[in-house]
């Protein structure tokens, strides 16, 4: 039962933490592979989002 509290108590810290965040302008949580944008080499060579970019790009 002391396992159930404290797994409830940590998805709850959790989502205060990113409310909070939010709330301060901070703006929302990255995905990997929106934050895989932001990496030097660009997204990944599989992501679906950057296969649409190349073809939007060439055409």
């Amino acid at each position: 039962m002391m396992e159930v509290v404290i797994a409830v108590a940590i998805i709850g810290l959790s989502a205060v933490g990113l409310g909070l965040g939010l709330m301060l302008g901070r703006g929302p949580a990255l995905t990997t592979c929106s934050a895989a944008a932001n990496r030097p080499e660009g997204r990944c060579a599989d992501c679906p989002l950057r296969a649409r970019r190349d073809a939007e790009v060439t055409e």
